[in-house]
Protein backbone atom coordinates (compact mmCIF):
# COMPACT_ATOMS: atom_id res chain seq x y z
CA UNK A 1 0.00 0.00 0.00
CA UNK A 2 1.43 3.39 -1.04
CA UNK A 3 2.13 5.33 2.41
CA UNK A 4 1.16 8.85 2.98
CA UNK A 5 4.69 9.88 3.06
CA UNK A 6 5.20 8.35 -0.40
CA UNK A 7 2.20 9.90 -1.70
CA UNK A 8 3.74 13.79 -0.33
CA UNK A 9 7.23 12.85 -1.42
CA UNK A 10 6.19 12.58 -5.07
CA UNK A 11 3.53 15.27 -5.04
CA UNK A 12 6.58 17.77 -3.47
CA UNK A 13 8.85 16.58 -5.96
CA UNK A 14 6.61 17.44 -8.52
CA UNK A 15 5.85 21.22 -7.00
CA UNK A 16 9.74 21.36 -7.30
CA UNK A 17 9.97 20.64 -11.03
CA UNK A 18 7.34 22.64 -11.62
CA UNK A 19 9.13 25.63 -10.00
CA UNK A 20 12.32 25.41 -11.30
CA UNK A 21 10.69 24.79 -14.86
CA UNK A 22 9.09 28.37 -14.49
CA UNK A 23 5.06 26.94 -14.14
CA UNK A 24 2.63 29.03 -12.85
CA UNK A 25 3.08 30.10 -9.23
CA UNK A 26 0.00 29.38 -8.18
CA UNK A 27 0.12 25.86 -9.10
CA UNK A 28 3.21 25.26 -7.02
CA UNK A 29 1.43 26.23 -4.55
CA UNK A 30 -1.25 23.62 -5.04
CA UNK A 31 0.84 20.86 -5.34
CA UNK A 32 3.14 21.76 -2.30
CA UNK A 33 0.92 22.71 0.22
CA UNK A 34 -1.38 19.05 -0.79
CA UNK A 35 2.42 17.25 -0.36
CA UNK A 36 1.89 19.26 3.42
CA UNK A 37 -1.94 17.90 3.90
CA UNK A 38 -0.65 14.51 2.97
CA UNK A 39 1.96 14.05 5.36
CA UNK A 40 0.09 15.66 7.94
CA UNK A 41 -3.18 13.67 7.70
CA UNK A 42 -3.63 11.82 10.80
CA UNK A 43 -4.88 8.05 8.80
CA UNK A 44 -3.60 6.77 5.10
CA UNK A 45 -5.46 8.45 2.41
CA UNK A 46 -5.07 4.89 0.81
CA UNK A 47 -7.70 3.78 3.80
CA UNK A 48 -10.07 6.72 3.30
CA UNK A 49 -10.18 6.28 -0.25
CA UNK A 50 -11.50 2.73 -0.18
CA UNK A 51 -14.41 3.69 2.44
CA UNK A 52 -15.41 6.95 0.80
CA UNK A 53 -13.59 7.34 -3.12
CA UNK A 54 -12.83 10.30 -4.52
CA UNK A 55 -15.38 12.23 -2.57
CA UNK A 56 -13.34 11.59 0.77
CA UNK A 57 -10.14 12.80 -0.91
CA UNK A 58 -11.66 16.50 -2.08
CA UNK A 59 -12.34 16.29 2.09
CA UNK A 60 -8.88 16.41 2.77
CA UNK A 61 -8.03 20.09 4.21
CA UNK A 62 -5.96 21.25 0.67
CA UNK A 63 -6.66 18.71 -1.51
CA UNK A 64 -9.11 20.17 -4.43
CA UNK A 65 -10.59 17.52 -6.98
CA UNK A 66 -7.85 18.30 -9.16
CA UNK A 67 -5.14 16.68 -6.54
CA UNK A 68 -7.72 13.88 -5.72
CA UNK A 69 -7.33 12.77 -8.64
CA UNK A 70 -3.77 12.63 -8.87
CA UNK A 71 -3.70 11.37 -5.08
CA UNK A 72 -6.34 8.80 -6.51
CA UNK A 73 -3.22 7.11 -9.00
CA UNK A 74 -0.97 7.61 -6.39
CA UNK A 75 -3.28 5.37 -4.31
CA UNK A 76 -3.86 2.71 -7.11
CA UNK A 77 -0.61 2.25 -8.91
CA UNK A 78 1.69 4.10 -6.85
CA UNK A 79 2.64 6.29 -10.02
CA UNK A 80 1.92 10.07 -11.12
CA UNK A 81 2.15 10.29 -14.81
CA UNK A 82 2.71 13.90 -14.84
CA UNK A 83 5.38 13.47 -13.12
CA UNK A 84 6.71 10.48 -14.60
CA UNK A 85 6.63 12.74 -17.74
CA UNK A 86 8.47 15.72 -16.23
CA UNK A 87 11.36 13.07 -14.95
CA UNK A 88 11.35 11.81 -18.94
CA UNK A 89 10.98 8.32 -18.21
CA UNK A 90 7.10 7.50 -19.07
CA UNK A 91 7.03 3.75 -20.34
CA UNK A 92 3.92 3.55 -22.91
CA UNK A 93 4.64 -0.17 -22.97
CA UNK A 94 4.20 -0.19 -19.07
CA UNK A 95 1.25 2.37 -18.58
CA UNK A 96 -0.99 0.09 -21.04
CA UNK A 97 0.50 -3.08 -19.22
CA UNK A 98 -0.98 -1.48 -16.18
CA UNK A 99 -5.06 -1.53 -17.22
CA UNK A 100 -6.49 -4.75 -16.69
CA UNK A 101 -7.10 -7.06 -19.42
CA UNK A 102 -3.88 -5.81 -21.28
CA UNK A 103 -0.75 -7.94 -20.89
CA UNK A 104 2.97 -7.56 -21.77
CA UNK A 105 2.47 -8.54 -25.61
CA UNK A 106 -1.00 -6.89 -26.28
CA UNK A 107 0.37 -3.60 -25.08
CA UNK A 108 3.31 -4.17 -27.11
CA UNK A 109 1.28 -4.72 -30.04
CA UNK A 110 -0.86 -1.70 -29.05
CA UNK A 111 1.96 0.93 -28.81
CA UNK A 112 3.88 -0.52 -31.56
CA UNK A 113 1.42 -1.19 -34.39
CA UNK A 114 -1.77 1.18 -33.10
CA UNK A 115 0.32 3.76 -31.92
CA UNK A 116 -1.26 4.39 -28.71
CA UNK A 117 1.35 6.09 -25.91
CA UNK A 118 -1.10 7.22 -23.27
CA UNK A 119 -4.35 5.85 -21.36
CA UNK A 120 -6.39 9.04 -23.61
CA UNK A 121 -5.51 7.35 -26.92
CA UNK A 122 -5.99 4.18 -25.89
CA UNK A 123 -9.63 5.31 -24.79
CA UNK A 124 -10.37 6.68 -28.21
CA UNK A 125 -9.40 3.30 -30.15
CA UNK A 126 -11.79 1.48 -27.85
CA UNK A 127 -14.39 4.15 -28.44
CA UNK A 128 -13.34 4.34 -32.48
CA UNK A 129 -13.62 0.96 -33.37
CA UNK A 130 -9.25 0.35 -33.54
CA UNK A 131 -9.02 -1.67 -30.30
CA UNK A 132 -11.79 -4.41 -31.65
CA UNK A 133 -9.80 -4.84 -34.92
CA UNK A 134 -6.63 -6.09 -32.81
CA UNK A 135 -6.43 -9.74 -32.41
CA UNK A 136 -7.80 -11.23 -29.39
CA UNK A 137 -9.49 -7.65 -27.78
CA UNK A 138 -12.83 -9.38 -28.15
CA UNK A 139 -16.46 -7.10 -27.03
CA UNK A 140 -16.08 -8.31 -23.76
CA UNK A 141 -12.53 -7.30 -23.06
CA UNK A 142 -12.97 -4.09 -24.84
CA UNK A 143 -15.87 -3.25 -22.76
CA UNK A 144 -13.92 -3.96 -19.75
CA UNK A 145 -11.52 -2.07 -20.91
CA UNK A 146 -13.87 0.93 -21.43
CA UNK A 147 -15.25 0.35 -17.80
CA UNK A 148 -11.98 0.58 -16.43
CA UNK A 149 -10.51 3.79 -18.02
CA UNK A 150 -13.59 5.83 -17.23
CA UNK A 151 -12.63 5.53 -13.42
CA UNK A 152 -9.43 5.60 -13.94
CA UNK A 153 -9.23 8.79 -15.95
CA UNK A 154 -11.65 10.57 -13.64
CA UNK A 155 -14.54 10.69 -16.40
CA UNK A 156 -17.61 8.84 -14.09
CA UNK A 157 -19.86 11.94 -14.20
CA UNK A 158 -20.17 13.49 -10.42
CA UNK A 159 -23.55 14.23 -9.36
CA UNK A 160 -22.70 17.84 -8.56
CA UNK A 161 -20.22 18.34 -11.12
CA UNK A 162 -22.14 17.41 -14.45
CA UNK A 163 -20.14 16.44 -17.40
CA UNK A 164 -16.35 16.54 -18.39
CA UNK A 165 -15.38 18.44 -21.40
CA UNK A 166 -12.55 18.30 -23.18
CA UNK A 167 -10.24 21.43 -24.26
CA UNK A 168 -11.05 22.05 -27.61
CA UNK A 169 -8.51 21.19 -30.29
CA UNK A 170 -8.42 25.09 -31.32
CA UNK A 171 -6.73 25.99 -27.80
CA UNK A 172 -4.54 22.42 -27.68
CA UNK A 173 -3.24 23.16 -31.29
CA UNK A 174 -2.22 26.40 -30.02
CA UNK A 175 -0.11 25.67 -27.16
CA UNK A 176 1.40 23.02 -29.63
CA UNK A 177 2.55 26.14 -31.74
CA UNK A 178 3.82 28.12 -28.57
CA UNK A 179 5.72 25.08 -27.77
CA UNK A 180 7.89 24.92 -30.92
CA UNK A 181 7.66 28.57 -31.72
CA UNK A 182 9.46 28.85 -28.04
CA UNK A 183 11.87 25.77 -28.90
CA UNK A 184 12.80 26.86 -31.64
CA UNK A 185 13.74 30.35 -30.19
CA UNK A 186 15.79 28.69 -27.39
CA UNK A 187 13.41 30.48 -24.87
CA UNK A 188 12.46 27.10 -22.87
CA UNK A 189 13.71 25.18 -19.93
CA UNK A 190 15.61 21.85 -20.89
CA UNK A 191 15.95 18.43 -19.05
CA UNK A 192 17.15 15.04 -19.16
CA UNK A 193 14.95 12.25 -19.85
CA UNK A 194 15.84 9.23 -18.24
CA UNK A 195 14.75 7.24 -20.86
CA UNK A 196 16.74 6.57 -24.43
CA UNK A 197 19.45 8.98 -22.75
CA UNK A 198 22.78 7.54 -22.01
CA UNK A 199 24.94 10.17 -21.91
CA UNK A 200 22.21 11.81 -19.57
CA UNK A 201 21.93 15.37 -21.98
CA UNK A 202 19.43 17.93 -21.14
CA UNK A 203 17.57 17.96 -24.55
CA UNK A 204 13.89 18.13 -24.31
CA UNK A 205 12.85 21.45 -23.83
CA UNK A 206 9.61 21.53 -21.80
CA UNK A 207 6.98 24.29 -21.48
CA UNK A 208 4.45 25.31 -18.77
CA UNK A 209 1.59 27.59 -19.96
CA UNK A 210 -1.69 28.20 -19.27
CA UNK A 211 -5.58 28.72 -21.28
CA UNK A 212 -8.11 29.84 -18.87
CA UNK A 213 -7.83 27.87 -15.75
CA UNK A 214 -6.53 24.73 -17.52
CA UNK A 215 -2.89 24.27 -16.93
CA UNK A 216 -0.16 22.38 -19.78
CA UNK A 217 2.72 21.06 -19.86
CA UNK A 218 4.21 20.29 -23.21
CA UNK A 219 7.03 18.27 -24.33
CA UNK A 220 8.55 16.03 -27.74
CA UNK A 221 7.86 12.95 -27.39
CA UNK A 222 10.64 10.56 -26.06
CA UNK A 223 8.73 7.38 -26.71
CA UNK A 224 10.82 4.36 -28.23
CA UNK A 225 8.18 4.78 -30.92
CA UNK A 226 9.21 8.21 -31.90
CA UNK A 227 12.39 7.46 -31.70
CA UNK A 228 12.46 4.29 -34.29
CA UNK A 229 10.39 6.90 -36.65
CA UNK A 230 12.79 9.71 -36.19
CA UNK A 231 10.09 12.05 -35.18
CA UNK A 232 10.92 13.03 -31.69
CA UNK A 233 10.96 16.78 -33.29
CA UNK A 234 7.85 16.72 -34.56
CA UNK A 235 5.25 14.41 -31.92
CA UNK A 236 4.58 16.63 -28.72
CA UNK A 237 2.56 15.65 -25.82
CA UNK A 238 0.25 18.06 -24.49
CA UNK A 239 -0.37 17.27 -20.49
CA UNK A 240 -3.55 19.15 -19.92
CA UNK A 241 -4.39 20.03 -16.27
CA UNK A 242 -7.74 20.96 -15.53
CA UNK A 243 -11.15 20.29 -13.43
CA UNK A 244 -11.25 17.05 -14.73
CA UNK A 245 -7.84 15.78 -14.06
CA UNK A 246 -4.64 16.02 -15.75
CA UNK A 247 -5.03 14.31 -19.44
CA UNK A 248 -2.26 13.73 -22.07
CA UNK A 249 -2.74 13.97 -25.98
CA UNK A 250 -0.11 13.96 -28.20
CA UNK A 251 -0.16 16.33 -31.35
CA UNK A 252 1.60 15.31 -34.66
CA UNK A 253 1.98 16.50 -38.27
CA UNK A 254 -0.63 14.26 -40.25
CA UNK A 255 1.06 12.35 -43.21
CA UNK A 256 -1.69 10.86 -45.14
CA UNK A 257 -5.57 12.08 -46.23
CA UNK A 258 -6.87 15.65 -46.37
CA UNK A 259 -5.16 16.87 -42.97
CA UNK A 260 -1.44 15.64 -45.41
CA UNK A 261 0.94 18.09 -43.16
CA UNK A 262 -1.64 19.87 -40.99
CA UNK A 263 -0.88 19.30 -37.34
CA UNK A 264 -3.46 17.28 -35.47
CA UNK A 265 -4.78 16.00 -32.47
CA UNK A 266 -4.10 12.34 -32.15
CA UNK A 267 -7.79 10.57 -32.25
CA UNK A 268 -9.57 13.54 -32.53
CA UNK A 269 -8.73 13.75 -36.36
CA UNK A 270 -12.24 14.44 -36.65
CA UNK A 271 -12.48 17.80 -34.85
CA UNK A 272 -9.26 18.93 -36.70
CA UNK A 273 -10.54 18.72 -40.00
CA UNK A 274 -13.53 20.40 -38.98
CA UNK A 275 -11.42 22.98 -37.22
CA UNK A 276 -9.96 23.96 -39.82
CA UNK A 277 -12.36 23.95 -42.81
CA UNK A 278 -13.81 26.85 -40.08
CA UNK A 279 -10.32 28.22 -40.37
CA UNK A 280 -10.37 28.32 -44.43
CA UNK A 281 -14.52 28.94 -44.91
CA UNK A 282 -15.55 30.97 -41.39
CA UNK A 283 -18.35 32.42 -43.06
CA UNK A 284 -20.19 28.64 -43.74
CA UNK A 285 -19.73 27.71 -40.28
CA UNK A 286 -20.82 31.16 -38.99
CA UNK A 287 -23.19 29.99 -35.99
CA UNK A 288 -22.20 26.02 -36.20
CA UNK A 289 -18.95 26.08 -34.00
CA UNK A 290 -19.40 24.19 -31.02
Amino acid sequence: MTTNDQIARKLDELANLLETQGANPFRVSAYRHGAMAIAGFPEPVADLYTREGLEGLERVPGIGHQLAIAVRSLVETGRLPLLEHMRGEIDPVLLLQSVPGIGRIQAERLHHDLGIDTLEDLEAAAHDGRLASVAGFGAKRVAGIVDSLASRLGRVRQPDRGPKKQAPVEELLDVDREYRESSQAGTLPTIAPRRFNPDKKAWLPILHTQRGDRHYTAMFSNTARAHRLGTTDDWVIVYQEGESGAHPCTVITSRHGPLEGQRIVRGREGECQKYFERCLNPRAHRGTAS
